[in-house]
């Protein structure tokens, strides 16, 4: 697969001083589905904000298709490139139609009206608010706002978007509904998508997890393997997926020996229904 997006040699520093991290080595493949997951401070929405020039290094290098994103002259290519959704979907809400909303940044881009209306309804249709796209932004619930918001990202054509909790102010069916989003555009449309998230059930979802701590990778690999290992997770402030945990609760209380590689509920219970038989 090709390299989308990659930091080389990475540090940054707020003015008030401190590294985030320093000398961070990280890539992702064109077309990945990746979580990012660390406690509070570890440096993982930091660095999501170096994959759209919003935040620039301190030292070494983020590059985005082979851009650097400390050139100033290719800002424009970089965000056309990579579209971020933050936590809050009220703050990247804008106009008082939904559709109105979505088309905003394309209008200011100069797109040309008939296309404006194509990319709209087809972002809309993508994120399943198409119906809703004369209604009040004010008037739909938080999941709905979050997916307008993913909308209006989607409209922009971006090869990657970068999700920073887009899921954390919402309600469990608000979440989900989200995370549908998620992979239905990684899977139908190809879009790289990095979503940083402190739910663990979102991450077991995802192809790829990496794990930060106090600026530094410690875990890169599928959610299975890092969900397996528990008690490193624990030490770094991190839970694992309920049904991980379950087996882990098991094996330590009971002195079984059930594989700790389980993420999905349903395995779970299959693999108790055979204990029990």
């Amino acid at each position: 697969m090709k390299k989308f997006a990659s930091a080389e040699h990475l540090s940054f520093s707020y003015d008030e001083g401190g590294y985030v991290f320093k000398d961070l080595d990280l890539s992702f493949e064109k077309g990945e589905l990746t979580a990012v997951l660390g406690h509070n401070g570890c440096g993982k929405s930091t660095f999501a904000k170096h994959l759209n020039a919003i935040l620039l290094p301190s030292g070494g290098k983020v590059y985005i298709d082979g851009i650097d994103t400390a050139d100033e002259e290719r800002l424009y290519d970089i965000r056309q490139k990579v579209g971020m959704v933050f936590q809050n979907p009220d703050n990247q809400i804008v106009a008082t139609i939904v559709e109105e909303d979505v088309a905003f940044a394309l209008e200011n881009l100069g797109v040309p009206p008939e296309e404006i209306r194509q990319r709209v309804d087809d972002a809309l249709k993508s994120v399943g608010m198409y119906k809703y796209r004369f209604h009040a932004p004010h008037k739909l619930s938080g999941g709905q706002k979050q997916r307008v918001a993913i909308a209006g990202i989607i409209a922009m054509r971006p090869e990657c978007i970068v999700l920073d909790e887009p899921t954390a102010m919402l309600d469990p069916i608000g979440r989900g509904k989200v995370m549908e989003t998620i992979k239905k555009l990684n899977r139908e449309y190809g879009i790289t998508m990095i979503l940083i998230t402190h739910y663990m059930e979102e991450a077991a979802q995802c192809g790829r997890v990496i794990v930060m701590d106090k600026g530094k990778v410690i875990m890169d690999d599928a959610p299975d393997e890092v969900f397996s290992h528990v008690e490193e997770l624990k030490s770094v402030g991190l839970d694992v997926p309920q049904a991980t945990e379950l087996i882990y609760v098991l094996n330590k209380k009971l002195g079984l020996d059930l594989d700790t590689h389980i993420t999905d509920e349903d395995e779970c219970s299959e693999l108790i229904a055979k204990l029990l038989s």
